[in-house]
């Protein structure tokens, strides 16, 4: 856990980062680039440190990292804002403290001055240097000393550090942080050690640490047998072929002392690992299928954070967990299984298992009355990826109005999703000669014939949002702004703050 801290004194530790930002220079050739220190509220002598950066061919580019020593500060660290503004966004923010905070993986604490006017802009860049400082090296074991520990310490340098709301922002970044590292390392966690049971451990562990009840939050698992006994076909269905049997955590948040003013559910697909079952997939890639848990692990922790925020908003979170595995016991293609609720399902392809456990949960969370509306989290899709790349996530709906809403959330949370469409000329695919539908349909829009299978499952009188984060979810390439190799732990920011524009 990294801590925040707030100053608007004298710098204390002995790094300092600042911003670095490019401008077009009207005294030089045409095209060429001058430079602008961005230190925010604190004043620095940078006519040594301009002439530094320009010998180090400085740019001031997002994601560049410049580390000049000092006398001031052992050292200070640049990190690029893109192009000089007057107001810089906060996501660009946010990026630039989490490239920094990377760099400085090895140092126990710094100093954050960038531009910020006011408490977002704070927020901004504590959740940047807090989701930057990460490192995941429970496995390791001769080689784990040679890995670079992240910051303990942030502390982000403000005239505004003495107000009350940004006193609020900061200790709001510091829970995010946490949160969203939990949601990373659930993500990272070998299959061979997070299986559907272990997942519920891990949360249940974590429900008790944050306070439990005593902060309004109850856990309850379901097993395999009660699942079977109480008709849960879906979770059963794709559970069926692995030795670790499949669980249906659910997490309740009521707030204390508070009426909420609204009341959410949140569904989050939990295959702990997918092979595909018998629609095998293929060897090359497979192992990224241990972040097939990454929706389920972004609602739990999510449903945490708001409970340790105290926000008057009451969550009920369901979160289906199974390993989706070849044997003779798992589902083949063709079997037909019962839903929770009765609904009948065709097994066309025993690979597209998240809808048939997110169909039960889904189910089973509109049981609860008086529900404001419900938001499922999936890494549910390959064609979400094909469609949007591996930074955006999908939206789909029931209802233009809170997905509207939602996407207002996003802009502040800076994490990109974008609109799909469900056509119901699409719908007709999944029809089957032999039960109430099928779990496939059209290939040419995967992403929406999913996305509608799910729908068959919501009430059209509840506001549904169905997020396909396939491709961000886990990052296979290379680490960039806050955001590291491996989980990523997206949409725990946008949940979260869904639930603090509800307590408005």
């Amino acid at each position: 856990m990294t801590t925040i801290r707030l100053s608007d004194g004298i710098v204390k530790d002995d790094v300092l980062v600042v911003g670095l930002a490019s401008k077009s220079s009207k005294s030089s050739k045409a095209g060429a680039v001058s430079l602008q220190i961005e230190s925010g509220d604190l004043a620095i002598d940078t006519k040594v440190l301009m002439q530094a950066l320009s010998d180090l061919g400085a740019t001031g580019k997002a994601d560049e990292v410049i580390k000049v020593p000092s006398t001031s500060t052992r050292l200070i660290v640049f990190t690029g804002l893109g192009k000089a503004s007057t107001h810089y966004d906060h996501e660009v923010l946010r990026r630039a403290a989490g490239a920094a905070a990377r760099a400085l993986a090895g140092n126990s604490s710094a100093t954050f001055s960038l531009p910020a006017k006011n408490a977002a802009a704070v927020k901004a860049i504590a959740e940047g240097a807090a989701l930057g400082s990460y490192l995941f090296d429970q496995f390791r074991g001769s080689t784990k000393s040679a890995q670079k520990a992240p910051l303990k310490s942030v502390t982000v340098h403000t005239d505004l550090a003495s107000k009350t709301d940004v006193k609020s922002v900061a200790k709001s970044a510091e829970i995010i942080g946490t949160y969203t590292n939990l949601v990373r390392d659930l993500i990272n966690t070998p299959p061979s050690h997070l299986t559907p049971e272990t997942f519920c451990k891990a949360i249940t562990d974590a429900v008790k640490k944050a306070g439990g009840a005593s902060v309004g939050l109850k856990v309850s698992v379901m097993t395999d047998t009660q699942l079977k006994s109480k008709g849960y076909g879906g979770i059963i269905g794709v559970g069926q072929g692995s030795a670790n049997p499949p669980r249906l955590l659910h997490i309740s948040y009521t707030p204390k002392g508070a009426k909420a003013k609204k009341k959410y559910a949140f569904v989050g697909k939990g295959i702990t690992f997918d092979t595909g079952g018998l629609a095998l997939k293929p060897a090359l890639g497979m192992e990224a299928m241990k972040s097939d848990m990454s929706g389920a692990a972004a609602v739990c922790a999510a449903t945490i954070a708001i409970a340790l925020l105290k926000l008057p908003v009451a969550i009920e979170t369901w979160a289906p967990l199974a390993e989706n595995m070849v044997s003779d016991t798992a589902t083949r293609p063709s079997d037909v299984i019962t839903m929770y609720g009765g609904k009948t399902v065709e097994v066309l392809n025993p690979d597209a298992e998240g809808r048939l456990v997110l169909g039960d949960a889904l189910v089973r969370a509109q049981e609860i009355k008086d529900l404001d509306g419900i938001v499922d989290v999936a890494t549910l899709t390959g064609a979400q990826v094909v469609a949007l790349g591996t930074r955006t996530s999908a939206v789909m709906t029931n209802n233009p109005e809170f997905s509207s809403h939602f996407m207002d959330v996003t802009k502040e949370t800076g994490e990109a999703f974008w609109p799909m469409p469900l056509p119901v000329e699409l719908r007709a695919s999944l029809d089957s000669p032999v039960a109430d539908l099928a779990n496939i349909g059209e290939r040419m829009g995967g992403m929406l014939v999913a996305g509608l299978f799910l729908k068959d499952f919501v009430s059209d009188e509840l506001p549904w949002l169905h997020l396909d984060i396939a491709g961000p979810a886990y990052n296979e390439s290379q680490p960039h702004g806050y955001t590291p190799v491996g989980g990523t732990g997206v949409a725990l920011r946008s949940l979260v703050q869904l639930a603090v524009a509800a307590s408005a």
